[in-house]
C-alpha cells in the first residue's frame, strides 16, 4: 500500500469502506461539470471502488488513485496515471468535494503528486489537463510551475458536449530547479 504525506493531508489507497464519503462528491453536479463522468449513482461509484483497488495489485503498477484525507476525513480523490513507462511519462488528477474548494488542498496534492512523480518513479515529464473554463483547476497548475502547451480542441465530451481542455507539463529538471 503506497500512502503519502503533506502537512495537513494524507494521500492513501482507496478502499471499499470509503464508497459514502466518494459518493458525496462524486454524485455532486457542480464538483463534476468539467469531468467526463458523474454525477454518479451508487452502483458506478461502487464500479469506481473495484475497479480502483484492482489496479493497486497490477504489475507493473502504472496507475496510483489516492483518497485525499484531511483530519482523517475523505475529501477527495486524486491520482497518478503512467502513460508510457519507457519514456517515464505520466499524468496528474485531483477531484476535490465542493466544501473543501478554495483552501489549497488542490494545490497541496498536485504538488505532492508531482513529487512522488519525479522522486519516487523517477519519472522525466508530467502532464495535467482541465476544461478551459476550470479556473480553479488551472490555477494549480500554475502554482505548481507547471507550463501550459497549449489547447486540446474538443478534447473531452462532457454530457453531450465537446470541451476544450488546456494541456499542461513540467520536466523533471524544471522541478529540480
Amino acid at each position: 500500500m503506497v500512502t503519502l504525506t503533506t502537512d495537513r493531508l494524507i494521500l492513501r489507497e482507496f478502499t471499499r469502506e470509503d464508497f459514502d464519503s466518494v459518493q458525496i462528491y462524486a454524485c455532486d453536479p457542480e464538483v463534476v461539470k468539467y469531468m467526463p463522468w458523474g454525477p454518479n449513482t451508487g452502483a458506478e461509484t461502487r464500479r469506481f471502488l473495484e475497479k480502483t483497488i484492482q489496479t493497486q495489485i497490477v504489475k507493473p503498477r502504472t496507475i496510483y488513485e489516492f483518497a485525499i484525507t484531511l483530519d482523517e476525513e475523505l475529501i477527495g480523490g486524486c491520482g497518478l496515471t503512467i502513460h508510457s513507462l519507457s519514456d517515464r511519462h505520466a499524468e496528474i488528477g485531483y477531484c476535490i468535494r465542493r466544501d473543501d474548494w478554495g483552501k489549497g488542498v488542490g494545490t497541496e496534492v498536485a504538488t505532492r503528486l508531482i513529487e512522488f512523480g519525479f522522486r519516487e518513479l523517477g519519472l522525466h515529464r508530467i502532464t495535467a489537463k482541465c476544461d478551459t473554463e476550470n479556473i480553479g483547476s488551472y490555477r494549480v497548475m500554475e502554482k505548481n510551475h507547471m507550463r501550459r502547451e497549449g489547447v486540446l480542441r474538443d478534447d473531452k465530451n462532457i454530457r453531450g458536449v465537446w470541451r476544450d481542455s488546456y494541456l499542461y507539463s513540467i520536466l523533471e529538471h524544471e522541478w529540480l530547479k
